[in-house]
């Protein structure tokens, strides 16, 4: 949980730390593309995503919570070697194509 203080007031609000800026608690998805393979072992550091091999590399999908997991995810695909190439938001559902304004 996080805590903000109202300026010019004694009071404390408590926010859930798992909301979003909208006010959902829905995490972002996030499709991350590292240089080879990923093997079941090296999976386990990042129980929220799920490999996919994409070629020579491996696509590393899923929802995180907010930007603090995404950097844990970059720190740990460094302290175990792996080469990040991409890091991708994929349109929800629906959006627009791009270069056309809704």
């Amino acid at each position: 949980m996080r805590c903000t203080l109202i300026h010019g007031a004694a009071t404390l609000h408590v926010v859930s730390a798992n909301r979003s800026a909208t006010g959902g608690c829905e995490g972002r998805s996030y499709e991350i593309r590292v240089r080879g393979p990923i093997g079941p072992t090296i999976m386990q550091a990042f129980p929220s995503l799920t490999a996919t091999p994409s070629g020579h590399d491996t696509l590393l999908t899923g929802s995180l919570p907010d930007q603090s997991a995404l950097y844990g995810v970059i720190n740990q695909l460094e302290a175990l070697g792996l080469q990040l190439l991409e890091i991708r938001r994929p349109k929800p559902d629906g959006a627009a194509p791009s270069g056309q304004i809704t």
